[in-house]
């Protein structure tokens, strides 16, 4: 049996400190992997069911792909599972996943993390270190229009990790996240709480289609469901 808690790295950065540990949970017979930011807790390798709802309805939510295949960026990295189930998919050619903090990155350059196959030996897959809300804002954004850009950063629009990215949910700054798609582009958006209408209308004031697909698993911890929301839009 492993041991029952180890902290696997710990770094202190501009928004806090940001830890890995690893935890051993005697009623599941399971290791658990957690990202905490500070005491704040992140992401849990035991539940990742919306994480990996983001990719497949954000790819699912494009036409067809064309010949030279789908390029695809992904905001925020963690534990990896949103740019791991982007890339099962095979019309996916290019992925960047935009990652504020080294560590997190260095978790995944140094097979730290779980996820298996890792990111870092699937050569469609770029961990590039910066800082996405900033690139969305830019007039450069992510170098060329993208088919889909997917994010998992903050909590939901209105529970920040850090508040500098609060302008990103605004009506202009959802505008110009869509400057950096191309025609029929999708926005896919992770959130850990239940739909926000007044959001899904201020995405509709700047895409063609606006929505959210709610996505319920089962909590082992507390034996009952448990209901997040991808938000989805269409330039």
């Amino acid at each position: 049996m492993s041991r029952l808690f180890e902290e696997i790295d710990y770094q202190v950065t501009e928004i806090g400190a940001i830890s890995l540990r690893r935890r051993r949970i005697l009623s599941l017979d399971t290791d658990v992997w957690e990202v905490l930011l500070g005491e704040e807790h992140l992401m849990s390798s035991l539940f990742t069911a919306s994480e990996i709802a983001l990719a497949k309805l954000g790819l699912a939510a494009l036409g067809e792909a064309p010949a030279e295949g789908w390029d695809v960026v992904v905001g925020g990295l963690g534990l990896g599972y949103t740019a791991g189930a982007v890339l099962e998919d095979a019309r996916v050619a290019r992925l960047e996943v935009i990652e504020f903090l080294q560590p997190v990155i260095d978790w995944h350059e140094e097979r730290l993390v779980p996820l298996d196959p890792p990111l870092a030996d699937e050569g469609r897959c770029s961990l590039i270190q910066g800082d996405f809300f900033a690139l969305a804002a830019s007039p450069e954004g992510f170098g060329v229009p993208k088919d889909a850009i997917l994010i998992d950063i903050d909590h939901t629009p209105d529970w920040l990790l850090d508040q500098r990215s609060g302008s990103f949910y605004s009506e202009e700054g959802l505008r110009q996240l869509a400057g950096h798609l191309k025609p029929g582009g999708v926005m896919g958006l992770w959130s850990d709480a239940l739909a926000d209408e007044a959001f899904i209308a201020r995405m509709k004031t700047v895409f063609a289609e606006a929505w959210s697909e709610a996505v319920t698993f089962h909590n082992p911890l507390q034996d009952k469901p448990f209901t997040q929301t991808v938000y989805l839009a269409r330039k």
